[in-house]
């Protein structure tokens, strides 16, 4: 199964522009949408079809506001695109050892306005013994420190130039990443980050400017129908 889910079913992702048209074709295979559920103050939405089929939609930036009509499948569905494509400014953050790529987005859709990218070198491990894998083990700590603080001063410094930044979306190495948590420049706009990690290659200018794909979809966990009730054996 490509994309599987922890708990079952299949993530899939899916544009804002297309979500509306994308919950349609999901009542038209399933023979219509009987039930529509908001869980946890608007950050999950459930549709439920009639053959038992599960679409349960994570909107991004949430909690999702309430729809007008919320008890309609498609205005719920709207509602959710018009969330997500909302005039933002967002900052990202992207980090592995070694690199980053910092960017603001703003607008909609979100266009980069400002950023910066760099790397420094962090060697890998070594294979030798003794005070030689020592002496390495501690060049390569301050390589990866070094790194570190480049990204984090270059984050800072971009940050603070935003009137207003409204969501911080971080990704690449979760570990390098936490190790920006103890840095009070970053601490303010670390809380407001979502809790959307992407996964991505060596942040790279090309990368960043991708982000906005992701941290903008709709993400989906499909759980396909339960299978028919067995007839019970003849006594």
């Amino acid at each position: 199964m490509k994309n599987p889910a922890a708990g079952g079913g299949r993530w899939v992702e899916v544009a804002p522009g297309r979500f509306a048209t994308w919950v349609d074709e999901f009542a038209r295979r399933h023979g219509g949408i009987t039930g529509v559920v908001k869980h946890f103050g608007g950050t999950i939405v459930t549709f439920t079809a009639a053959d038992t089929a599960v679409a349960e939609c994570h909107p991004p930036f949430p909690p999702l506001r309430e729809p007008d009509e919320a008890d309609e499948p498609l205005a719920t569905a709207r509602a959710i695109a018009a969330h997500a494509a909302v005039d933002r400014t967002v900052a990202v953050l992207l980090v592995r050892l070694g690199g980053y790529a910092v960017g603001v987005f703003r607008g909609a859709p979100p266009v980069l306005i400002s950023y910066k990218t760099g790397s420094r070198p962090v060697h890998g491990r070594s294979a030798a013994g003794g005070w030689s894998q020592h002496r390495f083990a501690r060049r390569r700590e301050k390589q990866a420190n070094e790194a570190l603080g480049a990204a984090t001063a270059a984050a800072a410094a971009l940050f603070q130039q935003q009137r207003q930044v409204d969501a911080v979306v971080l990704g690449g190495d979760r570990r390098a990443v936490a190790g920006l948590a103890d840095d009070l420049r970053l601490a303010p706009y670390l809380a407001r980050s979502t809790d959307r990690f992407l996964t991505v290659p060596d942040p790279r200018l090309a990368v960043l400017r991708d982000t906005p794909r992701a941290f903008q979809a709709i993400r989906i966990r499909l759980l396909d129908p339960a299978p028919p009730a067995q007839p019970a054996p003849p006594a």
